[in-house]
């Protein structure tokens, strides 16, 4: 698994991928399991997201985007994070933040279906 590491005046933003199919779909552009393909549009929009999150020079700059629609989760996803990749897809992460240098890991989980 790669991760990308993507450096914003003094703190760093570490994007992790917890499987293996979304950072094929993020480096390659597709996914060899049938699961796990999606349209070339959500393909295309994940990959802007995660360079959105790659790029905020920390989580709380979420918040304003209005376009995105982070939340974070409640009930039994609690911790998790949320953006909207378009109107039928999210992003769901985990933030991390390391003690000492400010870092922050996002580490991404899923795409899920919004409304199923």
């Amino acid at each position: 698994m790669k991760d990308i590491l993507y450096f914003c005046r003094e703190e760093v933003m570490e994007i992790q991928f917890d499987k293996d199919y979304l950072s094929e779909l993020y480096y390659e552009g597709k996914c060899s399991e049938k699961k796990h393909r999606f349209q070339s549009k959500v393909i295309r929009n994940y990959v802007k997201r995660i360079i959105t999150l790659a790029e905020a020079p920390n989580i709380e700059s979420l918040f304003v985007m209005n376009s995105l629609n982070y939340e974070v989760l409640s009930g039994d996803k609690a911790g998790i994070s949320s953006i909207r990749i378009d109107h039928k897809y999210r992003l769901e992460f985990k933030v991390e933040q390391k003690e000492g240098t400010i870092i922050t890991i996002c580490n991404i989980l899923d795409i899920t279906n919004h409304y199923k």
